[in-house]
């Protein structure tokens, strides 16, 4: 049996009125009509795309190697700024707008943990964006002896870690091999506790890194978002035709 036709679709009317007689729209007037419609959906695709770009989701490429292995020279990474909640820019086009609760989070979703590989602005530098390893969370004391990083007393299980200094090499005095509570003589006598509000953060490639070590505790409230994956690869140093790491496409950062 042959089924029933599917009742025509329905044709929608248009509200306006029918052009009165003998009014003719000229080539002009509809290419301005045309301009128009295309000007407004440029801008609502602007508007949508910075919305999502500075409240959702905002892609970073990774200009230096203090993440290796974990992300290399090249790599292009999605952030969620969604992860730990609903924070406000630094600022609105570059500009500092009084009254307006900037560079602070207006809605907490979830707390940052340990492991998570975090986009922050550091406190020396407000005008970049850093990327690191979240070691240390507040009240965690943490100690760095050799190149190896103590927390609350023991070694910390650090599978991320890159090092490739041999501890025969390192210094004493070195923030990069040891850090610490210092004594008034210098000497490190035991960890430092992560205050209330602030993060110890830390690059993957440990000898080749600047973190918390060098200039301290990262703010809580400067924490833009946590990264997700790869989406590109372009590997700047490989002479073939197309230097793309096909590998690394949609690699997942792991805590």
């Amino acid at each position: 049996m042959t089924p029933p036709l599917e009742p025509p679709a329905r044709t929608l009317e248009s509200p306006e009125p029918p052009p009165s007689e003998g009014s003719i729209s000229t080539a002009s007037e509809l290419r301005k009509s045309s301009t128009r419609e295309y000007a407004e959906a440029l801008v609502i695709a602007v508007a949508l795309a910075l919305l999502v770009r500075t409240f959702f989701i905002q892609a970073y490429m990774i200009p230096s190697g203090s993440m290796e292995p974990t992300l290399l020279v090249g790599d292009h990474i999605v952030v969620s700024k969604m992860a730990y909640g609903l924070r406000m820019p630094d600022s609105i086009f570059g500009f500092q707008i009084a009254g307006l609760p900037l560079s602070r989070y207006l809605v907490h979703f979830g707390q940052i943990r340990r492991g998570d590989v975090v986009v922050f602005v550091p406190p020396q530098d407000r005008d970049k964006d850093f990327i690191k390893r979240v070691v240390g969370l507040p009240g965690d004391k943490v100690q760095v002896k050799n190149g190896h990083v103590w927390l609350n007393g023991r070694p910390m299980d650090d599978p991320h870690a890159h090092l490739d200094v041999p501890d025969a090499e390192r210094l004493p005095d070195l923030p990069r091999d040891n850090y610490g509570f210092f004594d008034s003589s210098g000497v490190i006598v035991g960890p430092i506790e992560v205050p209330p509000g602030r993060l110890f953060v830390m690059g993957d490639n440990r000898d080749h890194s600047d973190d918390s070590r060098y200039w301290g505790f990262a703010d809580e409230k400067d924490v833009e978002g946590r990264a997700l994956a790869i989406y590109w690869s372009w590997d700047s140093d490989n002479d073939g035709l197309l230097p793309i790491r096909w590998s690394r496409f949609g690699k997942i950062i792991h805590r």
